[in-house]
């Protein structure tokens, strides 16, 4: 059974930094893409980033280009998202994910992936 396990989240202030990781298991994942997505209080679920694990594609939502950078260290199956210039809308749970797809088209739709981790909370404070 695949397992993704989020740490990382906490309490940061604004303009802060904050890098949060997502190990995973369980399986061979040289077929799959790895996202990360966030849920803010009464909001849906949205999509941050995403990388292939192959590395060489990825993906970010507009709201978090030029602030948040990821990675995956295949040595420790291991998915980074490393985030500058924290802003109060960061504050979310955020979710690692992982999707098995041949596709190199990195998806942003949460109902494409097909495991899921329990989350980890960031809070930004002014």
């Amino acid at each position: 059974q695949v397992q993704l396990v989020e740490s990382g989240g906490g309490l940061v202030q604004a303009g802060g930094s904050r890098r949060l990781s997502c190990a995973a298991s369980g399986r061979t994942f040289s077929n799959s893409h790895i996202g990360w997505f966030r849920q803010a209080p009464g909001k849906e679920r949205e999509f941050v980033s995403a990388v292939t694990w192959s590395g060489g594609s990825t993906r970010y939502t507009d709201s978090v280009k030029g602030r948040f950078t990821i990675s995956r260290d295949g040595a420790k199956n291991t998915v980074y998202l490393q985030m500058n210039s924290l802003k109060l809308e960061d504050t979310a749970v955020y979710y690692c994910a992982a999707r098995r797809t041949f596709s190199s088209r990195i998806s942003g739709v949460a109902a494409d992936y097909d495991y899921w981790g329990q989350g980890t909370q960031v809070t930004v404070s002014s």
